[in-house]
This record gives structure tokens, C-alpha cells and sequence, in this order.
């Protein structure tokens, strides 16, 4: 019989601003532009359809997805400077080397995570935890606490952790988690996970995520390929063991361990 899972934290953590002037920590953080003002011509729902019908058009239908992708504003976790390419399908820097990835990519990614066998045949259920390794600006955690009944996002560079804090703070999500730690080694005190979803790619998925994911679950990730660059890679832990499926090149930063 398994072991009993480790004590799960006390989550959510309340995200209190820091005082003005205090220090965030030994590592500078990303310089924060100001915040983006919502207005009428970002804010409006007729900007994200537009976005949501190119979607489609590209080929996303899973409607639990296009439904996220309309309702979580894109503008909120970028630049001042970049507002206006906030809903092109292009990815835009987010500080520190890093970039929020386009939303054809988050779309696409995600879809492939609610293909998990524990929905087959669930068309319009919820994906169960989720851990997702990269917050990034925490775009795409916001999103997939729309398809998710949880989510935990793991990043190792503070700078990031802290902004992505920051930006989420406006939804006021109680199911979405941000954590600063090592993504290689997940984050077992959430699991297990109905999914895992990574946003940098790595030689291979390490042990570690497939340890955490619960039967019935799936892993989307970008790994190195054969030809030298990176493929997307999806892997079903089943009653009877893995299954694993390559599919098409993509671009990811590295994975990397240890907390910066």
C-alpha cells in the first residue's frame, strides 16, 4: 500500500504589498513598470473575442480553453511600454530573460493537459491540481485557474515570483498558489497532480514530476529532441504504466535548477 501523501500546506497564503522602499530580497527583482490602467479599448471583452477567434482559428477547440482565454486579461502582466501588442500572438519580455509565451502556445498547451485520461469523455469538467513549473508574470497560471480546481505554480527566479505576485493580486484567486522554489523537484507536498505543465525545457522530464502525478494524470512539457532543439512532449501515467507522445518543435528557455 503507498505511503500517506505529505501534509498538504496551508494554503492560500495572503499576499501582502511590501512597505515602500523595502527590500524584496538578496536577488533584484524585475524592475516594475506601472501598473496598466484598464482602459475601454484593452478592458473590452470585443479585444480578447478577437484574440479568442484567432484561436480558434489556429485551431484550439476545446471550449473550456477559448472560455479562460477570453476571460483573463493579457494587458494586466506585461509592460506599460508593450500594452498594445498585449493581445498578438507573439511572446513579449517580462524581465530577467525570460518572456510570456504567446497565447496561441499557452492555449495549445493547455488543451493538450485537459486531453489527461481522468477526462476522457468530460468535455466540460475541470482538470483537478494542477502544478505548473515556470510562473513567469503568471499569466498562465491565472488561466488554467479557470480550467484547474487548483493550481500551484512553482518559479525559481524571485525577481519573477514577486512580480507575478503582484499582477495576480488583482484576480483574487484562491486556488492558485505561487511558490518560490526548485521546479525540478515539483512541489510533492501539493501533489499528487491531475497535471503538470512546464514552461522551460530541460534533457528529459525529470523523475521527479512523474513521481507527483497521479494516475490518470498527464504531464505537458518541452524536452530536447533528437535534432538538437526542443519538441513537446506528452506523458499519460496510466494503471498500467507510462505513455508517451512527442509532438511538434517549440522554443522554451532552459530548465534549470536551484532558487536565483
Amino acid at each position: 500500500m503507498a505511503s500517506p501523501p505529505p501534509a498538504r500546506p496551508g494554503f492560500p497564503v495572503r499576499l501582502t504589498p511590501a512597505a515602500p522602499g523595502a527590500p524584496r530580497g538578496r536577488q533584484p527583482s524585475v524592475p516594475m513598470a506601472p501598473a496598466v490602467s484598464a482602459t475601454p479599448s484593452m478592458a473590452s471583452d470585443a479585444v480578447r473575442a478577437r484574440m479568442v477567434q484567432r484561436l480558434a482559428a489556429q485551431g484550439v477547440s476545446d471550449a473550456r480553453v477559448l472560455r479562460a482565454m477570453g476571460a483573463v486579461e493579457r494587458h494586466r502582466f506585461v509592460d506599460s511600454a508593450l500594452v498594445n501588442q498585449a493581445y498578438e500572438d507573439t511572446s513579449l519580455p517580462i524581465g530577467l530573460g525570460q518572456t510570456i509565451s504567446k497565447p496561441n502556445v499557452v492555449a495549445r498547451m493547455i488543451e493538450l493537459l485537459l486531453g489527461a485520461p481522468a477526462l476522457a469523455g468530460k468535455p466540460n469538467d475541470k482538470l483537478g491540481r494542477v502544478l505548473e513549473i515556470g510562473t513567469g508574470c503568471g499569466y498562465q497560471a491565472t488561466v488554467l485557474s479557470h480550467v484547474a480546481s487548483e493550481v500551484y505554480s512553482i518559479e525559481r527566479l524571485r525577481g519573477l515570483h514577486e512580480r507575478a505576485r503582484t499582477n495576480i493580486r488583482h484576480f483574487r484567486l484562491a486556488t492558485l498558489h505561487l511558490i518560490l522554489g526548485d521546479g525540478m523537484i515539483g512541489y510533492a507536498k501539493g501533489g499528487p497532480y491531475a497535471g503538470i505543465i512546464a514552461a522551460a525545457g530541460g534533457e528529459a522530464v525529470p523523475e521527479a514530476w512523474i513521481e507527483q502525478l497521479a494516475v490518470g494524470g498527464r504531464i505537458v512539457a518541452p524536452t530536447h529532441s533528437a535534432s538538437g532543439g526542443q519538441a513537446l512532449v506528452v506523458i499519460d501515467k496510466t494503471a498500467k504504466g507510462l505513455q508517451r507522445g512527442i509532438l511538434e518543435a517549440v522554443h522554451f528557455v532552459p530548465l534549470k535548477s536551484g532558487i536565483a
